[in-house]
This record gives structure tokens, sequence and C-alpha cells, in this order.
């Protein structure tokens, strides 16, 4: 099978942005993540071995390629939503999942005894850098990645498998830096020399299971956001005029307000049951409780 062939089939599932990443070692990276770690610039829910994280042979000893897909996910502005816009439609985790499972199926039609391993955000692996790798986008300022056509607005998974697909080269950019990522994150987790804090960002704030500092506590109730964080995304540059997402998964059943009365009523069963298909609902409701009990009740903090 040929790249174009891959391609192909990726399309057929509405996947239009794909490319090949190499399979490693990934030392540059290696130093890279080292650097973060001196200087504990790190959130707990990272991979520990650095070893799994630069090496997909520990994956699939027999990997001999990556195929590295973004799925977009911006279907527009709500002005009352408070909920990150990853978690409007259905979770990216089954959503993409279900998807390169269809790409990996197909190829298996074609490829005799492919094998393949898929992570959605779940897998030892760094997904920006392999999206990097794979010339699918380029790194902003904020360490995300941006494509042309969507922006930064991109899930990214990735499928490890045994076929040599041979590698593309990284696009030769990065975003314009204008620094204004850098000047609105509300926690100032961006650095401004492509590095960033992530303990820091309001993001990982509001999805943090310990208990919150009083200079946390302020974040949440300054900007008013029960679950996730599109600051630097939505002030970027590289965002405006930005297609939406084909991929209709992302388009059904949106949720981008969470309501407080209902949050308070159901119990911690109901809450997942009610929202099991919800990129947010992973965390629990206690978490996503506690927040809004933080936005709007001032007597109550870290209960």
């Amino acid at each position: 099978m040929n790249k174009n062939r891959l391609k192909e089939i990726c399309e057929s599932k509405n996947i239009d942005i794909m490319g090949i990443a190499p399979v490693g070692p990934y030392f540059d990276l290696e130093k890279i993540l080292i650097d973060r770690k001196q200087k504990g610039h790190l959130t707990g829910m990272e991979e520990q071995d650095i070893q799994k994280r630069i090496n997909p042979k520990l994956i699939m000893e027999e990997v001999k390629s990556i195929i590295v897909c973004a799925f977009p996910y911006y279907i527009g502005e709500y002005d009352d939503a408070n909920i990150s816009k990853y978690c409007y439609g259905e979770d990216y985790h089954i959503v993409t999942k279900k998807l390169l499972t269809e790409v990996c199926l197909d190829i298996q039609k074609e490829v005799e005894d492919f094998k393949y391993e898929i992570f959605a955000d779940n897998g030892p692996l760094v997904d920006r850098y392999l999206a990097y790798l794979s010339g699918i986008g380029y790194f902003g300022i904020n360490n995300n990645i941006i494509t042309d056509k969507y922006g930064s607005y991109i899930f990214i998974a990735y499928i490890v498998n045994n076929y040599d697909f041979p590698a593309d080269e990284p696009v030769e950019k990065t975003c314009i830096k204008c620094n204004k990522c850098v000047k609105y994150c509300p926690g100032n987790a961006i650095l401004g020399d492509f590095e960033m804090d992530p303990r820091k960002c309001l993001s990982y704030i509001t999805q943090k299971k310990d208990e919150l500092s009083e200079e946390e506590v302020n974040l949440l109730r300054e900007n008013r956001k029960i679950f996730g964080c599109d600051i630097c995304q939505d002030v970027c540059p590289h965002n405006q005029n930005i297609e939406l997402t084909k991929i209709e998964e992302f388009n059904q059943a949106i949720i981008t307000n969470l309501d407080k009365n209902e949050i308070d009523e159901i119990s911690n069963k109901e809450f997942k049951r009610r929202y099991k298909n919800k990129a947010f609902s992973w965390r629990g409701r206690k978490i996503i409780k506690r927040n809004m009990d933080i936005i709007l009740d001032k007597n109550k903090i870290n209960s």
C-alpha cells in the first residue's frame, strides 16, 4: 500500500490531515523532557518513564511507522459556554479511536499481517511531537500544534503499526510569535519561549484533584470556567477564519454549558451515566461541582 492509498482511506472517514512519523528513538525530545523534569514543569499526569515517551519500539517491537492524524473540533462560538470547546461534542477518545479503528480495518483488507496499536491521548508517546514530526502541523508558543486549515482546535491520535510507510518531514515554520497567548494566559503558564509550566494552566487547575491554593481559587472565580480553558487559542491569530469540523460526532448532542442546579441535584453515578460520552466526564461530578461552588459561592473553597 502506498501513502496515497492510505490518504484515500483516511479521507473516506473525514480525516483530511494525516502524516507519517518516523519510529525514533527521539533523542531531541529526550533532551526536552529531561529539561522539563529538572525545571518541575510537569503535572504528574505524564508517563514517568522517559524512555517510553521517546521509543515506540517499547510499544511494538516490530513498529515500522506511525500514522498521525488530526481531528478538528471547532464548531463556532457560544457566548454561554462555561466548558472548553473540546468538550462540546462527543468525547474525542471515543470518536478518534472509532475512526482510526475503521482505518486500520480497511488497511488490513489490503495489507497482509497488518498489526497496529491506536492511541488517543492515552499512550506514552508525546502526541504533539509526533504531529510535528509527521508534518501535519507546527508548534505555537503555547505548545499547541497549529494546522493551516483548522488552526490549533484539533485532537491528535496515532497508529503505531508494522507497515513501512515512508516518513514525512516536519513543516519548517512556527507560529507568528505575536505573544498574545503569553499576554492573556490567566495563570501565566506560557513562558514565551515555546516552554510552559502546565501546573499554572487554568485548564489543568480545573481538573486538579488536589486541594487548590488561594491563587488557583481566584483564577477560577475570575475566569468562570467549569472545565478547561480556551483563552490562549481564542486569542491566537492562527485560529481566525479557520474551517469548521466535518466530523459528525463533534457536531451532535452539543453541550456548551453545565447547569449548577442540575449538577447539585444528580448523584455521582447519574453524572457518569448522563455524561459518559463527554470528555469532561472522566474527572467526575465532584471536581465539576467544586469548580461551580468556587465560582458561584465565595464561601465554598475546596469543598
